[in-house]
């Protein structure tokens, strides 16, 4: 199993016990600045801190630790990402990065577009979801899940084939202006498949 990058931010966690079982032992682990908030609840110790300490005051532990400046165009989570893109991880998790600032919401959204531009798999999980980019490769969906949604966020996503769904599509075409791809579901004791031709769609399953 390749070797996993996650990457904690600083929104709001309340389910610490389904996350922790997330986690792996060899998970390389990158608290951002106000995500050091979740270090005792999560009970993993960063092997890399990164942040301009706007938000959470630096912790000064024996871990290696950039300091960004506060006036900058990446935020202290994207900057981690690509530093971690720069150490050669091609899987990434994302948490404590939805939360109640939309604006850092979508722009963290954005970093799944990012990673699967340049080639690497990414993931955001939060307490009620979990988000990746369905591009080039078909993606499963089992029926542990509650609903899953494809929105587009990018252009315009054409070829759409969804299978083992209530709502099933052929060659269909979902613009960023009309989302009707909201809430369906996997029907009972099959798995869903989610394929795109042309374009990009965020995959949020909806966990029960």
């Amino acid at each position: 199993m390749t070797k996993r990058c996650v990457i904690v931010g600083g929104a709001d966690i309340n389910n610490y016990d389904f996350i922790r079982k997330i986690l792996r032992d060899d998970d390389y682990v990158i608290f951002c600045d106000s995500g050091l908030k979740h270090m005792e609840n999560l009970q993993v110790r960063p092997s890399l801190i990164v942040g301009d300490f706007d938000s959470h005051e630096n912790p000064h532990i024996d871990v290696e630790t950039i300091v960004l400046p506060r006036e900058k165009d990446d935020t202290d989570t994207v900057y981690a990402v690509k530093e971690a893109v720069r150490r050669e991880f091609d899987n990434f998790l994302l948490i404590g990065v939805i939360g109640a600032r939309l604006d850092h919401s979508l722009g963290n959204v954005s970093v799944l577009l990012y990673l699967d531009s340049i080639g690497k798999k990414g993931f955001i999980i939060d307490d009620y979801s979990e988000m990746e980019i369905v591009s080039d490769k078909t993606v499963s969906i089992g029926d542990q899940y509650a609903f899953f949604s494809l929105i587009n966020i990018t252009g315009c996503a054409k070829g759409i084939t969804v299978t083992g769904a209530k709502y099933p599509l052929d060659n269909a075409e979902i613009s960023c202006e009309y989302q009707y791809g909201v809430s369906n579901e996997v029907l009972p004791d099959k798995t869903a498949t989610v394929a795109v031709a042309n374009g990009k769609l965020l995959l949020i399953k909806i966990l029960k």
